[in-house]
């Protein structure tokens, strides 16, 4: 695609787009990227004929390429066939970036006018959904290197930042900055824990190790009961020690008086 731009002398100038990677180039990308985030991946051989994500993502970009280029129909026959034989169901007008990588496959739906970047990796049961009959825009976007968790629900016309995670079983309906991590139902961005995170090929696979917002705080609940605790503990001995000053000097003074009055008799 060419951009028109107007420089500083006022001729225009056209500005061609890089081109396209080929076909053949992008499915090396898509095979290539799962061994760097699959252990269990032992050839690129046995993982394009045996991982049904990658299965899905080449029906889809087969299926895409002819979207593109007007012949509707059969890409969604040919997107029906992918969904046959991998169990995941990618609409063939969604556009899908380099080295995207569905681990398991089995019940991931990614709906018209999803959007996902370079570098996404997605678990099994994750759906990319729509909130709205109208038609236009109403799918998520998810930018470069973001990770969703297995069963996570992303609906709406929402962006999901750059290198975010999704935690499994989330309900996301509200985008999210970049590097942050979001959990729960509806899903809420808690603090990142980057120090202890496992970073293989700019790609954070640590989507296990999430914070837990609700830990967090009867965490601190507990903190505080315990300094609470420590303070009336103290204040109690410094009770204790002025009543038995006090009582002390009660019996001193007692004893003076009793002492006066023997005098005095």
């Amino acid at each position: 695609m060419s951009e028109i731009r107007l420089p500083s002398s006022g001729r225009s100038e056209v500005e061609e787009a890089p081109p396209q990677p080929s076909m053949l180039r992008l499915i090396r990308e898509d095979v290539g990227c799962v061994r760097l985030r699959d252990p269990a991946a032992r050839s690129e051989l046995e993982t394009l004929l045996t991982y049904p994500g990658i299965h899905a993502l080449i029906w889809h970009r087969l299926a895409h390429r002819l979207w593109r280029a007007d012949f509707r129909f059969a890409a969604r026959l040919l997107s029906w066939f992918g969904r046959l034989v991998s169990n995941v169901d990618i609409h063939p007008a969604a556009r899908i970036g380099r080295r995207f990588f569905i681990d398991h496959g089995a019940g991931v739906v990614i709906g018209e006018t999803a959007e996902i970047g370079d570098d996404v990796t997605i678990y099994h049961g994750v759906t990319l959904g729509g909130t709205s009959w109208s038609p236009g825009k109403r799918h998520p976007t998810l930018e470069d290197r973001v990770v969703v968790g297995a069963g996570a629900k992303i609906l709406g016309p929402i962006t999901i930042g750059r290198g975010t995670r999704v935690g499994a079983n989330s309900v996301v309906i509200e985008g999210t900055p970049p590097d942050v991590t979001v959990v729960g139902i509806p899903a809420r961005v808690v603090r990142p824990e980057r120090g202890h995170r496992r970073v293989v090929g700019h790609i954070d696979l640590d989507h296990h190790l999430m914070p837990d917002p609700v830990a967090d705080a009867i965490s601190t609940v507990i903190d505080r009961v315990e300094f609470l605790e420590t303070r009336v503990a103290h204040l109690q001995k410094r009770l204790r020690d002025a009543g038995q000053a006090i009582a002390h000097r009660a019996a001193a003074l007692h004893a003076v008086d009793g002492r006066e009055q023997g005098v005095r008799q």
